[in-house]
């Protein structure tokens, strides 16, 4: 019984240590999902996406791994809900970011729904609520 006993225990003498590493390596993988633009965030397939939301601007910043991610082709529609009232918006890119502007209801409690298209990749879509 000894023997039996001999090689469980030095294996969970082993695997203990071990096992203390893997809320390290979860953390580490773990995105706080951090505004870097003042936006409220959101993470898609591994896509964080930040959208600013102002009465004359909307902005969507897409970062994949921490890394801005744009391509001239991308384009987002927003659906902006509030107080009953529902708003369609085309998002353009502009530099590092979509945006557009205009007149939008984004009081806080709004709630706004964004399709992202980019080329080689599906449509995702992104919901926030706006602080």
């Amino acid at each position: 019984m000894k023997r039996l006993l001999a090689p469980a225990a030095l294996a969970a003498a082993l695997c203990a240590p071990l096992a203390s590493l893997l809320p390290a390596a979860a953390l580490a993988h773990e995105n706080t999902l951090t505004p870097r633009h003042g936006g409220v965030v959101v993470e898609v397939r591994d896509v964080e996406y930040e959208l600013v939301a102002q009465p004359q601007r909307l902005a969507l910043h897409l970062r994949d791994h921490g890394r801005a991610l744009i391509a001239p082709e991308a384009r987002a529609r927003v659906t902006l809900l509030s107080a009953g009232k529902t708003q369609q918006v085309e998002l353009q890119p502009s530099g590092d970011h979509l945006q557009a502007d205009g007149a939008f209801a984004v009081g806080p409690g709004a709630k706004a729904v964004a399709v992202v298209t980019m080329p080689g990749r599906q449509p995702a879509t992104a919901r926030f609520v706006l602080r």
